[in-house]
């Protein structure tokens, strides 16, 4: 069976950066089980495996617009140290998540901090890099009635912590 939408697939998969760096990484655990067509894995990704079956491995190149997206300059900007919980450490590197006004989480990165203000990157750490992608398809199956109900795989609720 080939990859297609609505088809629950299960992939190993390593991403390097430009530089080599491996930044992500399924192999030192199970593979990755989603249901194609339905944003649950990087686009590039996701457009590069379309058709595959079962035991095929690729190596694809992936840019920014069909990776993490470009890095956009008005998402780093300062806050109030005080919009942090008093006594929370905050530092260069640390990274937090908070909930917008919509409900939606957004995850960010310290670049600096002081006691009066901390600048925030809220860009996608791998926002604006070049991703090299080596995936190897495991299995490819028709989603079941419930599976396309609930838009996600049975084998990622069965990980779910209980």
């Amino acid at each position: 069976m080939r990859i297609a939408k609505d088809r629950v697939v299960s992939i190993d998969y390593i991403i390097r950066v430009d530089d080599g760096e491996v930044v992500e990484s399924s192999t030192e655990g199970p593979p990755l089980t989603y249901l194609h067509g339905r944003a649950q894995i990087v686009a590039g990704v996701e457009k590069a495996i379309e058709g595959a079956e079962s035991g095929e491995v690729r190596e694809v190149i992936i840019g920014p617009k069909d990776g993490f997206g470009e890095r956009d300059p008005g998402a780093v900007f300062r806050v109030p140290r005080r919009a942090f919980p008093s006594g929370e450490e905050v530092e260069t590197g640390m990274t937090f998540t908070a909930t917008r006004l919509d409900g939606q989480t957004v995850l960010f990165r310290v670049l600096e901090a002081d006691r009066e203000m901390v600048l925030i990157d809220t860009n996608h750490p791998l926002a604006g890099r070049l991703l090299r992608v080596w995936v190897a398809v495991r299995t490819v199956r028709a989603a079941t009635s419930e599976e396309l109900l609930w838009g996600r795989p049975k084998e990622h609720e069965e990980r779910l912590p209980q």
